[in-house]
């Protein structure tokens, strides 16, 4: 089996396993991934007043990477599921959206647990988390009237 150093740093999308190795590893390397993400802007971003504020080519071509580093850097909580593929925790989940390059962020959890509730609330903060780090997400609302965001590179940005 193989350690998580081996395999890499993988953002929270939602549908993993809850993280076991330490609150503190992993705030530290959800740091170090974010920074990097950063500074990758800010080299292949100089020709933007805040190349901060717009996704890096790498960000484009691996959107749902990006985002669920974005969510998860800002201290929003991931859901997760256990061994049977049950909902264990409440939180964002990050799949791909309905168009090519796009991003679905829902909240979601366990049964009971709420969340259709506090999705409007929860997504909101996604959405002004996204828009700061240069995204465009639209909220909107699906089947049974449960929201759900639309993420997208901003217009020109893949020119």
């Amino acid at each position: 089996m193989s350690t998580p150093q081996e395999r890499g740093f993988e953002p929270a999308t939602g549908d993993g396993p809850e993280f076991s190795e330490g609150t503190e590893v992993r705030i530290a390397e959800v740091r170090t991934a974010f920074e990097g993400m950063l500074q990758i802007r800010r080299l292949t971003g100089a020709d933007h007043a805040d190349p901060e504020g717009v996704p890096a080519p790498w960000e484009l071509n691996r959107p749902l990477r990006a985002v669920a580093l974005a969510l998860e850097a800002a201290g929003i909580p991931a859901s997760a599921v256990g061994a049977s593929g049950e909902r264990v925790i409440t939180g964002y989940r990050v799949c791909d959206g309905e168009a090519p390059g796009s991003v679905r962020v829902e909240w979601t959890g366990p049964p009971g647990s709420g969340a259709a509730h506090d999705a409007e609330e929860a997504l909101a903060r996604c959405v002004t988390t996204l828009r700061r780090l240069g995204w465009t997400a639209l909220l909107y609302r699906g089947p049974r009237r449960r929201r759900f965001l639309e993420v997208e590179a901003p217009p020109g940005a893949r020119s």
